[in-house]
C-alpha cells in the first residue's frame, strides 16, 4: 500500500461454522469496501472457511461460495472471528492452516472467542493475548502457557493482535489500519463509520456494569471543545469547568463513557495529532510538541514510542510525505 505496504496488504477472515455476523461485519466495513475518497490503494479482502458454505450466527443465514482455506496461504493478515462453542474444538483443517500462517509469519487477529482457534493452533503460547471476559476463566485453563490479559480491550502483541469482544474489534481494527497507514487514514475512516477513535487497548473491558436509569450527559461537547485546543495547556480542572461537573463526576463519566481518564485521553489525542502533523510534513520537533500540546520534543519522542511503537523519525519514514505524493 501507497503508506504502510510496498504492495495491496492480503486480509483473509476465518469464517467458522455460527460465527457472529457482526464481527464478520466489522472486518467487512474496516478492510473489505473499497474507500476511493482516500486516494490510496486497499487492502485486499477475502472470506474463507473449510467449507464453500457456512451458516451463520444460530442458522440466521447461510454464506455461500466462500472461498477455502488455501486462501490463508496467501494470505498478509487471518483473522480469526469468534466461536459459538468455544470449548468445542476447531476443525484440524483449520488448526494447520493457522499453522501454516503462523510459520510464514502471517499477522494474526483474533475477534472475541477467536482467540479460541489461536491459542489451539498453538501460536499463542508465550504470548499476550486477550479474550471476552465471560470466557476469561475457561481460556486461562485451557491454555496456560498464554500470557492472558483479561481486562482489557485489546492486545497487541507484535504479529500477534487480539480484541475482547465484538465491539473492541472496532478498536482494534481501526488500531490495525493506524499502523498500517498512519493516523490521518485511521481517521478519515473513523469519521466514515462515525466512529469516534477514543478507546486503546490498554482501557479495561466492560463487565456487567449495570445501566443507569437516567443516563449522565454525554461528554461529546466537551471533548469537541478539547479537541479544539490541544495546543492549549488544558488539564482535567478545565475540561470540568467546561462541562460544568466536578473533577470527581468528570473522571466517573469518563470511565463510564470512554473507560480511560481525562488527562490519559487528552495524552492519546495530543499523540494523534502529532502523528497527523508529522504525516503532512511537519519537519520540525519542537513544532509538532508545541502544535500538539505535548509540550517538549523529549516528551513527543516518549508519548509516541509508549503509543504508537515508533520514534517520531520512524514515523516520519514510515507515514510520511514522499515526493511521489
Amino acid at each position: 500500500m501507497s503508506r504502510g505496504f510496498s504492495q495491496p496488504h492480503r486480509v483473509a477472515v476465518l469464517v467458522d461454522e455460527g460465527s457472529n455476523p457482526f464481527e464478520l461485519g466489522v472486518a467487512t466495513e474496516l478492510f473489505g469496501l473499497r474507500r476511493p475518497e482516500l486516494d490510496l490503494p486497499w487492502y485486499e479482502f477475502t472470506l474463507c472457511s473449510a467449507t464453500p458454505s457456512v451458516r451463520m450466527h444460530n442458522g440466521f443465514f447461510t454464506l455461500s461460495d466462500v472461498a477455502g482455506l488455501d486462501a490463508l496461504d496467501e494470505a498478509d493478515t487471518v483473522i480469526a472471528p469468534n466461536r459459538p462453542d468455544p470449548e468445542a474444538g476447531a476443525s484440524p483443517r483449520v488448526l494447520d492452516a493457522v499453522r501454516r500462517a503462523a510459520e510464514r509469519g502471517t499477522r494474526l487477529v483474533s475477534f472475541c472467542t477467536g482467540a479460541f482457534t489461536l491459542a489451539e493452533a498453538g501460536v499463542l503460547d508465550g504470548r499476550r493475548a486477550t479474550t471476552h471476559w465471560r470466557w476469561a476463566e475457561v481460556f486461562a485453563s485451557r491454555y496456560p502457557d498464554v500470557d492472558l490479559q483479561p481486562d482489557v480491550l485489546f492486545v497487541d502483541d507484535g504479529d500477534v493482535l487480539s480484541a475482547a469482544g465484538s465491539a473492541a474489534a472496532l478498536d482494534l481494527g481501526l488500531y490495525l489500519i493506524r499502523r498500517d497507514n498512519g493516523a490521518e487514514v485511521a481517521a478519515a475512516v473513523s469519521r466514515r463509520l462515525v466512529f469516534a477513535v477514543h478507546r486503546d487497548g490498554g482501557q479495561r473491558q466492560f463487565v456487567e456494569r449495570p445501566v443507569p436509569v437516567v443516563p449522565e450527559t454525554a461528554l461529546a461537547p466537551v471533548l469537541a471543545w478539547a479537541q479544539q485546543r490541544l495546543d492549549q495547556p488544558l488539564s482535567t480542572v478545565d475540561l470540568a469547568r467546561r462541562a460544568a461537573v466536578s473533577v470527581a463526576t468528570l473522571h466517573r463519566r469518563f470511565r463510564a463513557e470512554l473507560g480511560t481518564t481525562p488527562l490519559d485521553w487528552l495524552t492519546e489525542e495530543r499523540v494523534a495529532l502529532a502523528c497527523r502533523l508529522i504525516e503532512r510534513g511537519e519537519p520540525r520537533l519542537d513544532a509538532v510538541a508545541n502544535a500538539s500540546g505535548l509540550g517538549t520534543a523529549s516528551n513527543l519522542r516518549a508519548q509516541m514510542r509508549r503509543r504508537t511503537g515508533l520514534t517520531p523519525s520512524a514515523y516520519r519514514r514510515r507515514f510520511g510525505l514522499s515526493p511521489s505524493r
